[in-house]
């Protein structure tokens, strides 16, 4: 195994520096045939969040492998070699596989446990599967990545320790206050109408906001949307709304959520001035934290992506998963996941043809498979238990003597709305660069420690998987090799023997064919054993030079395991 990661994330990159490397569907699919080109990789996928972008990749060469992957990743997210190095982080082997591992349990996420980056590493895996770039390495590391992930959930309280991002970004808006306290009765706005936005919808719903307005480029799908809201038995009031409306709805809700996949501002600061000087007079609302008054001057706009939401705080549990799946149904047909840290990353703008399979709300759930179903159950879940908890003690109030007349929760990675609306008297405005600070400080659970006991465990046991996995085609093709010796021995007996009639002829040919079995019983057995333990690579090798196996009979039985994997790929869960 000569597994190799590249990439970069919240952890290493500022976010303007993630929001430029961001990768579209087609980036995502040109970067993995270039990445086969290239000399070193045999086969490769790639994980895209918000945040993070991460290239697998199995090298025959690692200098070389790291130069390719790295040079590649700057080419295909636009961003100059010599500005992205700084930020880039290498794993190989097993420490690749223990990275991996720990993304997958929500170690790694802006927020400690969520559990919605396994939807993207499903992604991931299936678009190496779709561009046929995952081979047998890939789709084993990814496979018992998906496993290792849901273990570490099911076994321990890690979701205790985190969020969902929606649910995190809310509780910053509602400072002080319960979520659900600070949701009542209020006004929301939804840009977008895609996963992530329906997922924010369903968690508004939930939570006690009194209405709900979805805007989004395509009608079709804010109606579809409104409607499965209509239908949820949350009592909430929805309704879809043009795009061209939306400076008129601002001026009405209350919250403002966005993570579109646009590729501009959203939101600029006019158009929030604008319609706080137009609005009613403000509730009273709770003071915003001290990270948020004055983050200094506003950055450079950015270009735009992910998909549009409006959010609010905590609430009765009216929502079960069979809902957000439909929502999610609604919106994506199914195909799209649930991103790293809850905010899902819809890198390129949806179709506007593009049909969705939910013809009303009582059909939605039809096509949703379990494993979907699962993850969002659980992203509800998660969402409730977080939402019902006090804010961060991190977070302190601002006292300006101003309350709150818009709030803004974004979480596009490019930003949908500009920042520099935080200037505005009345506007209080959460994002990801705001809520990566105020996550930084957020106390580890206890049960951190036990995933990361099953992390070890489980990178320990697959790394002597494939290195067992490794001599098992020259182990075939030795025994191979002995059947055909003992072939050519019993023709030979029957040419100097051909007296024998059928049941003698059988009888020692089974005789021999034991002698051999035995005789490779042992070593076989063994070699299996010492080539599972570290360092035990040598022994394939060993094997082939000491009986003189041919090459070419040990490749072709790699050739055929392999073929058999990606036959039985489309069994990820």
């Amino acid at each position: 195994m000569s597994l190799l990661v590249v990439g970069l994330s919240h952890r290493s990159a500022p976010v303007s520096v993630l929001e430029r490397a961001s990768l579209n569907a087609d980036a995502k699919a040109k970067l993995l045939h270039d990445t086969l080109a290239a000399e070193p990789a045999a086969e490769a996928t790639v994980l895209a969040t918000c945040n993070r972008i991460e290239l697998y990749a199995d090298v025959d060469k690692f200098h070389a492998g790291v130069a390719e992957l790295s040079t590649l990743l700057a080419q295909h997210s636009g961003v100059a070699l010599e500005e992205l190095t700084p930020y880039l982080y290498v794993h190989y082997e097993d420490r690749a596989v223990h990275h991996l591992f720990s993304v997958a349990c929500g170690l790694d996420s802006m927020v400690v446990g969520e559990g919605q980056i396994l939807g993207q590493i499903k992604d991931a895996l299936a678009l190496g599967q779709e561009l046929h770039t995952a081979g047998r390495l890939i789709n084993d590391l990814f496979q018992q990545a998906l496993r290792v992930g849901k273990r570490a959930h099911s076994e321990t309280g890690i979701d205790r320790a985190g969020q969902s991002l929606v649910t995190f970004g809310l509780e910053q808006l509602a400072v002080h206050l319960p979520v659900r306290e600070w949701a009542v009765g209020k006004r929301a706005l939804v840009l977008g109408a895609g996963s992530m936005s329906s997922l924010a919808a369903a968690t508004l719903a939930r939570v006690g906001f009194a209405e709900i307005a979805v805007a989004n480029r395509t009608a079709e799908r804010a109606e579809r949307l409104a409607e499965i809201l209509v239908a949820s038995g949350t009592g909430v009031a929805a309704r879809a709304v043009a795009m061209s409306a939306v400076a008129d709805e601002l001026t009405r809700v209350d919250v403002v959520v966005s993570c579109t996949g646009a590729t501009g501002l959203v939101l600029t600061a006019d158009d929030v001035a604008a319609a706080v000087s137009r609005g009613s007079a403000p509730d009273p609302a709770p003071q915003a934290p001290a990270g948020l008054k004055d983050r200094g001057s506003a950055p450079d706009p950015a270009p735009q992506t992910p998909a549009g939401l409006s959010v609010a705080g905590a609430g009765p549990e009216l929502v079960d998963a069979g809902v957000v799946a439909r929502l999610v149904a609604a919106a994506d047909g199914g195909r799209r996941r649930l991103a790293d840290a809850g905010a899902v990353r819809v890198l390129a703008a949806v179709p506007e043809g593009d049909g969705c399979p939910v013809g009303d709300g009582r059909a939605a759930i039809a096509g949703v498979d379990a494993s979907s179903l699962e993850l969002h159950g659980t992203w509800a879940d998660q969402g409730e238990a977080a939402a019902q908890r006090q804010p961060r003690r991190g977070v302190r109030a601002q006292v300006d003597g101003v309350a709150v007349r818009l709030a803004l929760l974004d979480l596009a990675m490019p930003r949908d709305i500009d920042a520099a609306v935080h200037r505005i008297p009345g506007v209080r405005l959460v994002d990801i660069e705001s809520l990566a600070e105020a996550s930084a400080d957020a106390p580890m659970a206890a049960d951190v420690d036990a995933v990361r006991g099953i992390v070890a465990q489980e990178v320990a046991a697959f790394g002597a998987a494939q290195r067992a996995a490794h001599i098992t085609p020259t182990v075939v093709a030795l025994r191979a090799m002995a059947a055909e010796v003992v072939a050519m021995e019993v023709a030979r007996l029957d040419g100097r023997v051909p007296d024998l009639d059928e049941r003698q002829r059988a009888e020692v040919t089974q005789t021999v064919r034991r002698v051999v079995d035995k005789l490779l019983h042992a070593p076989t057995v063994r070699v299996k054993q010492l080539a599972s333990e570290p360092g035990g690579a040598g022994y394939a090798e060993a094997l082939r030079e000491l009986f003189d196996l041919d090459p070419q009979t040990v490749a072709s039985v790699s050739r055929a395991d392999s073929a058999d994997t990606n036959d039985d790929s489309g069994r990820a869960s």
